[in-house]
């Protein structure tokens, strides 16, 4: 059957379409995304503006149209940080739900990592006992770790690469004083959290997924994403801290022709390496290896996964999973055989 999560993330909007087959691994059928980064509409009340509002309502009415032009079956919705934490989110929402049919749910951060780690736990499979997964995203930073399908700990901390940037690091390229004030801030911020893991096993692997951790490896040396999903890419604490060091000193311009890197991106670059470098740092990772799926795969897989253990009766009582029955009449879904 075909697939469909949206994703209204920090850093953009994303509408993936996967076709599925039990026993088959999920392949991606299409997607529809824009650079739409709602950390960049928040104004100082910490609520996304009329014009942020408006792009936001405008894709989604747009993904809905893809989602049914190109026959989606299923259909899942979700926010992470940006839009789960600004003042008027809730309200954006509601909005979404009338307009469009879309639910939106709203996952937690340690539902966005549990996910995410789920996905990751399905890419590298049962070869890895003890699995250990780093995301950096553009509002949050989530870590988790556990030798089932699931993490036994999981945390999300405020650390994503466009809050960071645009919260501390203004200018073109920033001040190196405020650089050390991002690094004071991330030292408070993962004390506490990262303080959990101290109790947990050491883990067999660490993984990492997101855009600023793909990029960062790119830019050591790694494969480039063109190059498939199946090739092995690490990157090393090492070259993340010379990243850390040598990006403080570019400007966006310089950065964005560096391997990898794509203009939208490079302002938010030094921010996410900087907080990789840390938490790193702080976890005593030395390396990880980059897992080509993430919070949108693991979605996806657990609706396929509780679709067929119910025999396609939806059930939206889980995370990360939203109500399509609104949104059946638009994309003409064909009620299941019973």
């Amino acid at each position: 059957m075909r697939l469909g999560v949206l994703d209204i993330g920090s850093n953009t909007v994303h509408l993936l379409l996967v076709d599925a087959f039990p026993g088959a691994r999920p392949t991606a059928f299409a997607s529809y995304k824009q650079q739409l980064s709602l950390v960049r509409y928040l104004d100082p009340r910490g609520a996304v503006t009329d014009e942020g509002r408006q792009a936001l309502l405008s894709f989604v009415d747009e993904a809905v149209d893809f989602a049914r032009r190109h026959r989606a079956e299923d259909l899942l919705a979700f926010c992470t940080s940006a839009l789960r934490e600004a003042l008027n989110g809730p309200d954006i929402i509601r909005q979404v739900e009338q307009l469009s049919g879309v639910k939106l749910q709203e996952l937690t951060g340690e539902e966005e990592s549990a996910m995410t780690f789920f996905a990751a736990r399905r890419w590298f499979g049962w070869g890895v006992r003890d699995l250990m997964v780093l995301d950096i995203g553009g509002g949050s930073f989530e870590v988790a770790i556990g030798r089932n399908e699931f993490p036994d700990l999981a945390v999300s901390m405020p650390l994503g690469a466009a809050r960071l940037t645009k919260d501390f690091l203004p200018g073109d390229p920033p001040k190196e004083a405020l650089v050390g004030r991002l690094r004071e801030y991330i030292a408070g911020v993962i004390e506490e959290p990262l303080r959990q893991f101290a109790d947990q096993v050491e883990p067999d692997l660490v993984v990492a997924t997101s855009k600023t951790f793909r990029t960062l490896a790119r830019m050591s040396g790694a494969a480039s994403e063109a190059d498939g999903p199946f090739l092995v890419r690490t990157l090393t604490l090492k070259d993340v801290r010379k990243w850390a060091e040598k990006l403080v000193s570019l400007s966006f311009d310089e950065r964005a022709h560096l391997d990898g890197v794509s203009p939208i991106r490079a302002p938010q670059l030094l921010a996410g390496a900087v907080a990789a470098e840390m938490v790193m740092e702080k976890l005593e990772v030395k390396e990880v290896r980059i897992c080509p799926w993430a919070l949108r795969e693991g979605l996806l897989m657990h609706r396929f996964d509780r679709l067929l253990r119910d025999h396609d009766v939806i059930d939206d009582e889980y995370p990360g999973v939203g109500d399509v029955d609104a949104l059946k009449e638009n994309l003409h879904l064909v009620p299941p055989a019973r």
